[in-house]
């Protein structure tokens, strides 16, 4: 693959001068809603709450069909769960799907714990004014762990192919902490999950993609049609040493598959380089790919997870 990258498109958090009081940093993950004359970039803040702790909040930036910023969102577009809840303290990701006349919006919730740092799970909000706000269809998760998945369920991805919706997600498979001290560090995989009407879900209870490294923790599954396949990027990383140690921190991985089943990992094959001295010249994560205006298009976070912002590429060739 050839890539023309566009540099940063968001920079935060210059471009958020009306975010509530409180805002910390970040706009991770995002992902993209196409709109009629350019499409819109949801993502995810960091905010400190009352007891010091951060909580993540979605937002959006527009863009015209030529990459070109227009606005940021300046309303809450969906509130964190409820006292208990899943999402009660964070929703990191947002993914948005159009489903006829409606948006989906699949929240990968956070929710903090005493013995590790978080757990997660997966809910479902419907937008019914084309995704300015969305309203949760319950208070609970559609996507949650089971018998083998035990924890850590989160980071959805939808597509509609073939009068189904499939779903991409991650699953925990371990806590880790040799040393028996500070926090445990998690380990989590890429699975897979189908539906007929988008909300209750089948898994499929194996791991997608094969790893590449030893404990490999694989994060935001994103897949797109586009040249006659289907094509996922992801990011992934070392369990361990990847907050500060060079070459540990996530970068992004790639397959492809023609029946939506079977993938083909090949990382060297998407063949997007570190930016030297750039926003990304450390890092590379949190992806989406998608298909505007006939291009295929790779959102992407860069350093420090997307403290600064995020950025996108063009598929050349």
């Amino acid at each position: 693959m050839e890539w023309q990258k566009k540099g940063k498109l968001f920079e935060s958090p210059i471009q958020l001068p009306s975010f509530p009081k409180g805002y910390v940093s970040h706009a991770q993950s995002p992902q993209v809603l196409s709109l009629e004359n350019g499409f819109r970039c949801y993502f995810s803040t960091r905010m400190q709450a009352s007891n010091g702790k951060f909580t993540s909040h979605v937002a959006y930036a527009e863009y015209t069909d030529n990459f070109e910023y227009v606005k940021t969102s300046e309303h809450q577009i969906i509130s964190l769960g409820k006292l208990g809840c899943y999402d009660e303290h964070g929703i990191f990701p947002f993914h948005v799907l159009p489903v006829k006349d409606k948006v989906y919006g699949y929240i990968s919730g956070w929710t903090r714990r005493t013995s590790v740092s978080v757990d997660t799970g997966v809910g479902l909000a419907i937008s019914h004014d084309g995704g300015q706000t969305f309203e949760r269809c319950g208070e609970g998760p559609i996507l949650t762990a089971s018998l083998h998945e035990p924890f850590l369920v989160g980071d959805p991805f939808v597509i509609q192919a073939k009068g189904c919706f499939e779903m991409w997600y991650i699953y925990g498979t371990e806590w880790l902490n040799p040393e028996g001290e500070g926090e445990a560090e998690r380990v989590y995989k890429i699975g897979h999950a189908a539906s007929d009407d988008g909300v209750t879900w089948q898994k499929s209870h194996q791991q997608v993609i094969p790893d590449s490294i030893g404990d490999e923790c694989q994060a935001l599954p994103s897949v797109a049609y586009y040249g006659g396949c289907y094509h996922m990027v992801f990011c992934f990383r070392n369990p361990f040493g990847f907050r500060k140690e060079k070459g540990k921190g996530y970068r992004l991985g790639y397959a492809s598959s023609t029946n939506l089943k079977t993938w083909t990992r090949e990382d060297e094959a998407l063949n997007l380089s570190f930016s030297a001295g750039e926003w990304d010249s450390n890092m590379q994560c949190y992806p989406h790919l998608c298909v505007l205006k006939e291009k295929l298009c790779l959102f992407y976070n860069g350093n420090d997870f997307g403290k600064n912002g995020f950025g996108m590429a063009v598929l050349k060739s």
